[in-house]
């Protein structure tokens, strides 16, 4: 016996703008508009034709025009050429580059709560350095992300079986539940703190439910009743200098 199908994807186009439709077996339909270039995506019971996502559509198409504007005009960081004075973030605060030719192993310091020091070897490239922030803001993610598995595992009752840190342009964090592995984006060094747990527990939840259905939301709503504060201050801050791709 075939196996019913719970899930489908399709593309419309509404007013000139694309729209991504994931049917669920849901009751209500959801529609959101994401970062960084606003994507628009409704989740949509199976049950309801394309002509009636189109409709609901078109009565939020003033919402989603707005929405899309918003993250347009969102603040981009230039191309990083790593040299002093430039800005850059950790935890969600900015810091004043300070670059420091040394005879010496590369390294980051913070000094204070203004400055990020950054020692490299004399005539190292834009490319270099920027290696060795990134290399550091692994290292920072990489302390900081235990702790908050160890916190949230036994609360959540899942265990993941590995987790590991990447550079990813559409996602802040994804999670294989088959094979319980997380990933999460070294970016998230550069954000506050509170973006990351919501990013830890987010992924954690995907182990107990794969999509992001009513009751993943539920789960969310019940666990840390203030992750859409969280996922404002994490789309909402200032965006790094690459164009995403969805």
């Amino acid at each position: 016996m075939k196996a019913r199908k719970t899930e489908s994807d399709a593309r419309l186009q509404v007013g000139g703008i694309k729209v991504e439709v994931v049917r669920k077996d849901i009751k209500n339909l959801h529609l959101g508009v994401y970062p960084p270039l606003g994507r628009v995506r409704v989740a949509a019971p199976l049950v309801i034709s394309d002509d009636a996502v189109r409709l609901a559509v078109i009565d939020k198409l003033g919402w989603i025009k707005r929405q899309k504007a918003k993250f347009v005009e969102q603040p981009r960081q230039t191309q990083r050429e790593m040299v002093n004075g430039e800005s850059h973030y950790f935890l969600g605060q900015r810091y004043r580059l300070r670059v420091h030719e040394v005879a010496a192993p590369a390294r980051v310091a913070v000094r204070g709560i203004a400055s990020l020091d950054l020692f490299v070897r004399s005539g190292a490239s834009a490319e270099q350095r920027e290696a060795v922030l990134l290399h550091w803001y692994r290292g920072q993610l990489k302390a900081l992300i235990p702790p908050l598995l160890e916190k949230w595992q036994p609360i959540l009752g899942v265990q993941a079986s590995h987790w590991g840190i990447k550079k990813m342009k559409t996602k802040w964090g994804s999670c294989n539940p088959s094979a319980k592995r997380l990933w999460f984006n070294l970016e998230l060094a550069k954000k506050p703190e509170m973006c990351l747990e919501y990013i830890v527990v987010h992924e954690l939840l995907h182990l107990l439910e794969r999509k992001h259905s009513e009751r993943f939301t539920a789960l969310m709503d019940a666990y840390l009743p203030n992750w859409r504060v969280c996922r404002e201050t994490l789309n909402g801050g200032m965006l790094g200098h690459e164009v995403w791709e969805y």
